[in-house]
C-alpha cells in the first residue's frame, strides 16, 4: 500500500513538472505537455520496466540455455511463494543484476555475464534470493517508476536548457526572452538534482537492507549473499558499468559505478561494508 502511494505521489510530480516547462512554450505547450505526461505516465506503470531491460540490450533466456540459473530462480520463487519471474541477461562484464517488473505477476529478474562469470552457485543464490526478496516485496514498482521519472525529467529540462540557449522560450521581446531564457537554464539546473532526489525518496536504504535479510532467509544462508557482495564490491570497482544511466543505478543489487563522486551523494546503497556485517550478523 505505502509503494503504492509513493508511485502516485511521484507520478504526480512528474505531471506537475511537466506542466510547468510547458507554460513556457505557451498555452499550447501547456497541453501538450498535460497530454505528454498523461501518456508518459501510463507508459511508466505498464511499460517502464521493458524500457529499462531495453536500456541494457537485456535478452529473455530460453531454460535449455541456463538451466541452473533456472532451476535456482525457480525454487527461490516458490519458497517465496511467488511466481517465477522471467529471467534475462545482460552483455556486460560488470558482476551485477536487477529485478524489475510492477508486481510479482509481471516481474523480471536480470543478471549480467559478469555476474555468472565471478559467482560461484551458492553466491548467485544468494543474488537471486535478494532479487526475489524485492519482488516478493513489490519493491520493484516504484523502483522501476522512479528511474523512468528521473531520466524523463532530465530528458526534457535538457531541451529546456537548449531552448533557452537560443531564446526559444515563451516572450514576444528581446528582454521577455532573455529573461524567460536565465529561468530556463537555472530550471535546468536545479532539475537535475530532482531527478535523482525522487529516486532517494523512492528507494529508501533500508528497503535494501530488508531484501538483503529477506533474501539471506529464502536461500537459507546469509553468507551466500555476504560472501557475493564482496566479491560484487571488488568486481564492479575494477570494471565499472560504463555505459550506466544514473537514473537506474539503485535497481542494480550494488551501485553500477566504482569510486567516490557526485553520485554517492544521492545513493540509495548502504555501505557494502555495513551490509555485510548484518549478514554475518544473522548467523550468530
Amino acid at each position: 500500500m505505502i509503494n503504492r502511494i509513493k508511485t502516485y505521489f511521484l507520478l504526480g510530480v512528474l505531471s506537475v513538472i511537466f506542466i510547468i516547462i510547458g507554460s513556457f512554450f505557451g498555452k499550447s505547450g501547456m497541453i501538450i505537455a498535460l497530454i505528454f505526461a498523461f501518456a508518459l505516465n501510463w507508459f511508466s506503470y505498464f511499460f517502464s520496466d521493458k524500457l529499462v531491460l531495453a536500456m541494457y540490450r537485456a535478452r529473455e533466456i530460453p531454460e535449455n540455455s541456463y538451466p541452473s540459473l533456472h532451476r535456482m530462480v525457480e525454487e527461490l520463487s516458490m519458497n517465496a511463494g511467488i511466481p517465477k519471474p522471467k529471467i534475462y541477461i545482460i552483455p556486460s562484464q560488470t558482476p551485477n543484476a536487477f529485478a524489475t517488473g510492477r508486481d510479482p505477476n509481471h516481474a523480471s529478474v536480470a543478471v549480467t555475464e559478469g555476474i555468472l562469470d565471478l559467482l560461484n552457485e551458492n553466491e548467485l543464490k544468494g543474488v537471486l534470493a535478494h532479487e526475489i526478496s524485492h519482488v516478493k516485496h513489490r519493491d520493484i514498482l516504484i523502483a522501476t517508476v522512479a528511474a523512468t521519472i528521473a531520466a524523463a525529467i532530465t530528458f526534457i529540462a535538457n531541451m529546456l536548457r537548449w531552448a533557452a540557449f537560443f531564446g526559444g522560450i515563451g516572450g514576444d521581446d528581446d528582454r521577455e526572452g532573455n529573461i524567460l531564457g536565465l529561468i530556463g537554464m537555472l530550471l535546468f539546473a536545479i532539475l537535475a538534482p530532482i531527478a535523482a532526489m525522487i529516486i532517494q525518496l523512492a528507494i529508501s536504504r533500508s528497503r535494501e537492507y530488508l531484501a538483503d535479510e529477506g533474501g539471506a532467509k529464502l536461500c537459507g544462508n546469509p553468507l551466500y549473499l555476504a560472501n557475493a557482495l564482496r566479491k560484487l564490491a571488488e568486481g564492479v570497482r575494477n570494471s565499472p558499468m560504463r555505459s550506466a544511466n544514473p537514473a537506474t543505478s539503485h535497481l542494480f543489487i550494488v551501485n553500477p559505478f566504482s569510486g567516490k563522486n557526485i553520485i554517492n551523494l544521492f545513493s540509495t546503497h548502504p555501505p557494502i561494508e555495513e551490509r555485510i556485517r548484518r549478514l554475518e550478523k544473522m548467523v550468530i
